[in-house]
């Protein structure tokens, strides 16, 4: 181990000499003044304001897509001012026609394939974390956060929530917009002159994409590396945020058919934000309710392992990439915040352990330096044997060089309270790492260098989870290396480690052809290995796993791959992968070869009926595999969307091992009636899972953020159709700024 320690440390200084070598992102930066008025505009989408005359902002959008060497087809003018209280933005944007493509007109939309424009607010000037605020020709909002650079480990957020004003119309031959943002929404130095600023537009019917500053086609389209400056006329004053309160009251009609049981109730709770100076955010919650949360898709895991769901949780969202970013997000994450109101039952089902309260201080110390302390207590649940537990974490993150930075976490899992039936080794866990992540200016160097150390009650010898990753990214190659060791004794109750006992090598190498004529925008070769080994069996030759696949990406849209996928697997342990009753599990102590091919086409995302297939044959284990994936899309806009996704897997083992069918079935349902009122049904059906599940929810936004919602779970086992859980739920949640 001692040349892997020197390795991660050569690694931490090469990467040093990386970010400090690295010079600005863009070579000429663009730049706008945004000049200070008196009075207020109304964010009505017309532009008739005789002051946006007197505007200046953001103009010459370059092309993205098709290509990136060229000025937009279709411009879009953008104009700024901003008075003591708020940012006011001016749009408008050219197209060939009014005929807008949109999803819905539920606030928060995502994905491609629509008409809209973003804005992004880089207020600390760091290239790594940013507001994001958009609107398309519907006048649907939307807006999030962007963490990690944008780049390809980066984060976005549209979770996030923030009171502001806006509105468009559609002409003949172009739209408006116009938006009204608290100044308060944002967080930045009191005093500051300068943000940076990006923004980026999609238009479907020229098929364009573009964006302020010029960003090359290889990078993400919201990364923060390519800015563009919005210099205010004189400086930003202290921002004085109110504090947002908000209650909620939930009725729950709900029954548990397995145990007969009534477990209707009545839930009072209420959450508040405060912000402390211009930078920190304090968020507390006491008896919070998730109900209303958007569930999660079922999936079919065919693996030995866990596979981590994304966090969807209002109260950990705002600066969640302070705490879950440490680690390896694969293979080694010390937090995952989803642990936190989860826990397993005598029977080793996974149930809810309800949040009495919590906090959260998260934001910026300085212009360099950022905080996050969280504090969250559960209920003990003694008929269960789950404790009441204290999970507390705190992370410091350092800025270095133009984009990188250090970090440092520590982490509590502290049992309160002496349970008779926990054990004494349970009693808590501790975990303290530091990270080193690498970002160049430029953003075509990323990496990342991190240890990290557990502590449970007399066991602290080892326990270390190690790491360093790095990547290259340039218009014609790209390439990874990522190296994890993770110790047999390694452990992190709030984090999300799917195996330990492994050294694990994994690279990428990505070959990119851009033709300048013909329907192809780009052909991609790509190949992608990992190999694995368990150091305490003598580093037995555990897992490997090689995909080879070359494809191409159409102007119009439409994407197709060909893959082929080699792999081996060595059993240390019996597994049963096809989950039938009484099924013969495959012997441990044995390896296993297979390989297979896959074909995937996806169609064009901005027709009203688009879809995506992939089938895929060859071998499994000792058997074969058949499966099939799809997903279809059909809209009515703007006010229908109707999808379809479904997977399709046969296994097929020899004698005297079990052959099945597995099935995963989900239609999806989207109704917005208005830009307040929404409705949106949810099947799912997994055979894998035995369970049939329908989630209804009807929304009505009365207020700005404020909500009434109706949802309807049912639950039946898929063998018998009989019942296995059933709840309607009523609940209020109003936001109040004082």
């Amino acid at each position: 181990m001692g040349k892997f320690y020197s390795a991660l440390f050569g690694f931490f200084v090469f990467f040093c000499s990386l970010a400090q070598d690295q010079n600005q992102g863009q070579d000429q930066k663009k730049s706008f003044v945004v000049k200070f008025i008196d009075g207020a505009i109304n964010p009505d989408g017309i532009l008739d304001e005789e002051i946006w005359a007197f505007a200046e902002g953001p103009s010459g959008f370059q092309q993205y897509f098709p290509t990136d060497s060229v000025l937009a087809e279709k411009q879009t003018e953008i104009k700024m001012l901003y008075s003591n209280t708020h940012l006011y933005v001016g749009i408008k944007g050219y197209a060939e026609g009014p005929n807008y493509n949109t999803r819905s007109l539920q606030r928060d939309f995502r994905g491609g394939g629509i008409d809209q424009i973003s804005l992004v607010f880089d207020t600390f000037n760091d290239n790594t974390n940013a507001f994001l605020f958009g609107i398309n020709p519907f006048g649907v909002r939307r807006e999030a956060l962007i963490t990690g650079g944008g780049g390809e480990f980066g984060g976005f957020t549209t979770s996030w929530d923030v009171k502001w004003k806006g509105d468009a119309k559609i002409y003949e031959d172009y739209f408006t917009a116009e938006m009204a943002i608290p100044l308060t929404s944002f967080k930045f130095k009191e005093g500051e002159t300068k943000w940076q600023f990006n923004s980026y537009r999609l238009d479907m019917q020229t098929n364009e994409r573009s964006t302020y500053a010029k960003i090359p086609q290889n990078q993400p389209i919201f990364g923060l590396a390519f800015m563009g400056d919005m210099i205010f006329e004189k400086g930003l004053g202290k921002s004085r945020t109110p504090l947002a309160f908000i209650p909620y009251v939930n009725g729950i009609g709900a029954r548990d058919y397995e145990s007969d049981s009534d477990l209707s109730n009545f839930k009072v709770g209420a959450d508040a934000k405060i912000s402390i100076g211009n930078s920190l955010n304090l968020d507390l919650t006491v008896n919070p309710d998730f109900s209303t949360v958007e569930v999660d898709n079922f999936i079919t895991n065919l693996t030995r392992f866990e596979v981590a769901l994304p966090e969807r949780r209002q109260f950990f969202v705002d600066n969640n990439d302070l705490f879950g970013d440490f680690g390896g997000g694969r293979d080694a994450n010390p937090f995952f915040s989803r642990r936190i109101g989860i826990a397993s039952d005598t029977a080793g089902n996974t149930i809810e352990n309800r949040i009495i309260g919590g906090l959260r201080l998260s934001g910026k110390i300085n212009r360099n330096l950022r905080l996050g302390f969280l504090n969250i207590q559960t209920e003990e649940d003694s008929g269960n044997e789950i404790p009441s537990n204290n999970n507390m974490m705190l992370a410091l993150q350092q800025k270095m060089f133009s984009r990188s930075n250090l970090g440092f976490f520590f982490i509590n899992r502290q049992a309160i309270g002496a349970s008779d039936f926990l054990p004494e080794d349970e009693q808590y866990n501790r975990v303290i790492g530091l990270d080193y992540n690498l970002a160049s200016a430029d953003n075509s160097w990323i990496g990342k260098v991190y240890a990290h150390k557990s502590f449970q009650p007399d066991n602290n010898d080892g326990n270390y989870s190690l790491g360093f990753n790095i990547g290259k990214n340039t218009r014609y190659v790209n390439a990874f290396l990522d190296i994890v060791s993770i110790d047999e004794d390694f452990n992190s109750d709030l984090g999300f480690i799917p195996r330990k006992d492994i050294f694990k090598m994994a690279n990428i190498v990505q070959g990119n052809f851009w033709p300048k004529k013909g329907k192809i925008n780009r052909y991609q070769a790509e190949i992608f290995s990992v190999v694995t080994w368990r150091p305490s069996l003598d580093f037995l030759y555990s897992d490997y796993f090689l995909n080879a696949n070359v494809g191409a990406n159409f102007n119009t849209l439409e994407e197709v791959r060909v893959g082929f996928q080699k792999r081996f697997v060595f059993l240390v342990n019996d597994f049963e992968p096809t989950g039938v009753d009484g099924a013969i599990p495959l012997p441990g102590n044995t390896g296993y070869h297979f390989n297979n091919v896959s074909l995937s086409f996806e169609s064009d995302e901005r027709k009203l009926f688009n879809f995506r297939i992939e089938p895929s044959f060859g071998q499994f284990f000792n058997g074969n595999r058949y499966s099939v994936e799809s997903r279809f899309n059909l809209r009515f806009q703007p006010k229908v969307e109707l999808g379809l996704s479904m997977q399709y897997d046969h296994l097929e083992l020899p004698s005297p091992y079990s052959t099945t069918d597995i099935w995963l079935i989900s239609p999806r349902a989207t109704i917005t009636f208005s830009k307040s009122v929404f409705w949106s049904t949810l099947v799912q059906y997994s055979n894998q899972r035995d369970n049939l599940g329908i989630n209804s929810r009807l929304q009505w936004r009365f207020a700005p953020l404020s909500d009434l919602f109706i949802v309807y779970n049912d639950n039946y086992f898929v063998d018998t159709f009989m019942p296995r859980s059933r709840s309607i739920n009523l609940k209020l949640t109003y936001w109040l700024n004082i």
